[in-house]
């Protein structure tokens, strides 16, 4: 499923095209959105909050696209050949110049802007990590409430009312930088840890929201010197079974959540449960032991 940094990508290439632009023509696939009132109005933003992709309108519309698992956005020249088939535009977009399709999304809705605030989805929203007014504090606050402290880290930073933006890659691979165990619950988790998994995730979300990311997402590189540490673009997410970039231990897979599973991989020696010490700690301390023998 596209994710924050996803999103943000999207919105700055879409951006140039459609902001500023009058629509000449506009369907969508599903019913419920009547989306031709949009025509003849002028795109004010395209903006991106957490995994949603925002379209405002001058007259007071705004139009929310969430692309679920096989969603993705792709803009045309008039005249030029689509490289999917038109029965999968979910929305269609045209303005002069251009052409924005919107493939497969589950989630095209149009409202008035002013009902952001009182939106099911949008209103509910926690801080979005990418955004340049990202607020920490009030992410740290969500994720440490109470009605949280029995759910286990995994879960709680894909719940979007805590903290919006990270989706099953992130997850996994923020964990893992972080050395946390992804089944720990929030409530074992001191506020420092839960500032750290924030700030990796926001560095790394950032990064790879650059247009320049486009190619793939990466988590292996150094922010700092741009540095590849590992082989592969991805620490353990996908890589069940493989060895782990860190210690050599086979990498883990299993199904996480009960509202949504969603799969969770993570290195069994990395992340070690706390109070647990982890398979290459235990292996070093038994060849030093040996060495003093």
């Amino acid at each position: 499923m596209p994710e924050g940094d996803t999103l943000a990508r999207i919105a700055i290439a879409l951006r140039p095209y459609l902001a500023g632009r009058v629509v000449t023509a506009a369907r969508a696939r599903l019913p419920g959105p009547q989306v031709s009132r949009i025509v003849g109005q002028k795109i004010d933003a395209v903006d991106a909050a957490g995994k949603n992709l925002l379209i405002k309108f001058d007259g007071g519309l705004e139009l929310r696209t969430h692309l679920g698992l096989h969603g993705s956005w792709h803009r045309y020249r008039p005249g030029e050949t689509w490289r999917r088939p038109p029965s999968r535009a979910a929305l269609v977009i045209e303005v002069p110049g251009a052409i924005a399709v919107c493939f497969d999304a589950p989630v095209v809705e149009l409202f008035e802007r002013r009902a952001e605030v009182v939106h099911p989805v949008i209103s509910m929203l926690g801080p979005d990590l990418v955004d340049a007014s990202y607020d920490q504090a009030e992410a740290i606050r969500r994720l440490r409430d109470p009605s949280r402290a029995a759910t286990a880290i995994g879960e709680a930073v894909l719940d979007q009312r805590a903290v919006a933006g990270i989706g099953n890659v992130f997850k996994s691979e923020i964990l893992f930088i972080e050395k946390v165990d992804p089944f720990a619950l929030v409530g074992t988790l001191d506020e420092e840890m839960i500032e750290r998994i924030l700030s990796t995730a926001r560095e790394h979300l950032r990064a790879n929201a650059r247009p320049e990311a486009a190619a793939g997402r990466t988590t292996t590189v150094d922010l700092k010197t741009g540095k590849r540490l590992a082989p592969s673009r991805l620490w353990v997410y996908d890589r069940a079974g493989r060895p782990c970039h860190r210690c050599g231990t086979l990498i883990k897979v299993a199904s996480q959540g009960t509202e949504l599973p969603r799969t969770t991989y993570w290195c069994p020696s990395c992340q070690a449960p706390a109070g647990k010490p982890a398979k290459a700690a235990a292996k070093a301390a038994a060849k030093a032991g040996a060495g003093k023998a």
